[in-house]
């Protein structure tokens, strides 16, 4: 068992890491005025810009060396502390009680491969960032310090030492995503986010275009002649295409990348998970602190039996203060069920359903149709012609009518005596499963021109998120509310 009662310093090679870093701090905090000296005049002098940029690497190379040699941690045993100090002239001191570390995890970026050194960085409960950094240590280390980190229950020294030494055992994975399920989900899935990059990339070259023609660089009449031609048709079936392919190569890209050669491993009651073709990630799911584990999964991935799943921790949040999820792409059936048995201990099933008032169909159409075409026929009636209004206004009120009768056919919620069940989407249907012993708080609300008709809304909160489910019937809600209120009381369970 390593000792890590005494402080210590990353390895020695990883201050090529912090270097790199420190640089491109440094640049993008100094890059408009880069910028400004290379462009600004006919008095650039080539040879001050040279030495300058030498002076700048020999600036960032002295930092990085000063944060390696006063960045040192270590673990304070008596008061069960994780302690890092840090700084250069301003020195910092982090501590970590054991208790709340909620997450430690083991990343490794393409610098951080390449040179053979490991990044960990330590979450804790109540914390909206990663408190804990350690940018460059080995493997071994990195290992050995994450046991321990994790270690957080007071047993005594010989059972710590089991513990820690059954961390490090390297089993084989009993689940490994394969290539071909990776090309399945980069296939059906993130249709949205890659539309979304690719209309944003396609809007800054219109808007480069307009601002070349009011700059008359561009003769738009000709432009216009040109197009009045017949090629209009033409150029919306291309752009159509072209479309639908780079969502295609979009998503397959990401995924492969993101999520190449992930591995699930069993360690000590534990699910470690490693994956990344540039970047690569290692992170720990305990099942006792699971909170709200997500299956999803649209028509296709049905059919090719692939699904994606989310599960969010107890502590678990991104940079932004958000609740960040931990994604497992491609599982197929039989993996998925393994997967939550090791959670759960069984495989969760659907109970008695809860179905929302036709009501909340009605809103949904006032709300996302009635209201922006109203808008759209005040706003646009200037400029549109009757017929190109009417045109525009059938293809939005089909398509988003089709989204939101969908949306409403798959909004359920299902109450078994172990598990709560929320299924929502149009397309990519969602089961979001809760535990009732893990609920933190209950929220229920009725608008009082529902009470006549017995409708209202939950909301459950728990440590790694919430639920919503609205308009259902409110007095079997109220019931379940009450089973879960008293079995929340008289639960032993120790999530945390």
């Amino acid at each position: 068992m390593r000792d890590f009662s005494t402080p210590q310093r990353q390895s020695s090679i990883g201050v090529l890491v912090i270097f790199a870093d420190t640089i491109r701090k440094f640049a993008r905090a100094f890059w408009p005025i880069l910028l400004i000296s290379v462009f600004r005049s006919d008095s650039f002098d080539k040879l001050l810009f040279a030495f300058s940029i030498l002076g700048f690497l020999i600036l960032s190379g002295i930092a990085a060396y000063l944060k390696y040699r006063n960045f040192t941690f270590y673990i304070d045993d008596k008061n069960r502390e994780f302690i890092i100090s840090e700084g250069i002239f301003n020195k910092s001191r982090t501590t970590i009680q054991l208790e709340k570390i909620q997450q430690v995890n083991v990343n490794q970026s393409l610098l951080q491969r390449v040179i053979g050194v490991f990044e960990l960085n330590v979450d804790s409960a109540g914390s909206s960032s990663k408190e804990g950094q350690i940018k460059a240590v080995s493997h071994d280390l990195a290992l050995a310090l994450k046991a321990q980190l994790l270690n957080n229950e007071n047993r005594n020294q010989e059972e710590e030492a089991i513990q820690i030494e059954n961390e490090q055992i390297v089993e084989t994975p009993f689940i490994k995503i394969s290539f071909l399920s990776l090309l399945k989900v980069g296939l059906t899935s993130n249709y949205l986010k890659s539309l979304g990059l690719i209309l944003a990339f396609f809007v800054t070259i219109y808007e480069n275009i307009r601002q070349l023609d009011e700059t008359k660089i561009i003769d738009s009449s000709q432009i216009e002649t040109y197009v009045n031609e017949g090629i209009m048709m033409r150029f919306a079936l291309y752009f159509v295409i072209l479309l639908m392919a780079g969502i295609l190569v979009l998503n397959l890209i990401r995924t492969v990348v993101k999520y190449y050669n992930f591995e699930i491993t069993k360690q000590s009651g534990s699910l470690l998970l490693s994956y990344g073709l540039i970047n690569a990630k290692s992170t720990i799911i305990r099942p006792q602190r699971v909170q709200i584990s997500a299956i999803t999964r649209n028509y296709f991935q049905k059919k090719l039996d692939v699904a994606e799943i989310k599960i969010k921790q107890a502590g678990g949040v991104d940079s932004k203060g958000k609740n960040s999820s931990i994604e497992i792409p491609g599982c197929n059936a039989l993996e998925n069920n393994a997967i939550m048995k090791l959670l759960y201990d069984v495989v969760p099933e659907k109970g008695v359903v809860i179905t929302p008032n036709i009501r909340k169909l009605l809103f949904s159409i006032f709300i996302a149709i009635v209201i922006p075409l109203t808008v759209l026929f005040f706003v646009g009636r200037g400029e549109l012609a009757v017929e190109g209004w009417l045109i525009v206004a059938a293809i939005y009120t089909v398509f988003t009518s089709v989204i939101l009768f969908f949306s409403f056919k798959n909004y359920k919620l299902f109450v078994a005596n172990d598990f709560i069940i929320k299924q929502s989407g149009a397309w990519d249907i969602t089961n979001e499963i809760i535990e009732p012993t893990k609920i933190q708080a209950l929220q229920t609300s009725q608008l009082f021109w529902h009470k006549k008709l017995d409708i209202g809304s939950l909301i459950i909160y728990t440590a790694g998120g919430k639920i919503s489910f609205d308009l259902g019937n409110f007095s079997q809600v109220k019931k379940y509310v009450n089973a879960w209120l008293y079995e929340i009381e008289t639960s032993n369970s120790n999530w945390m």
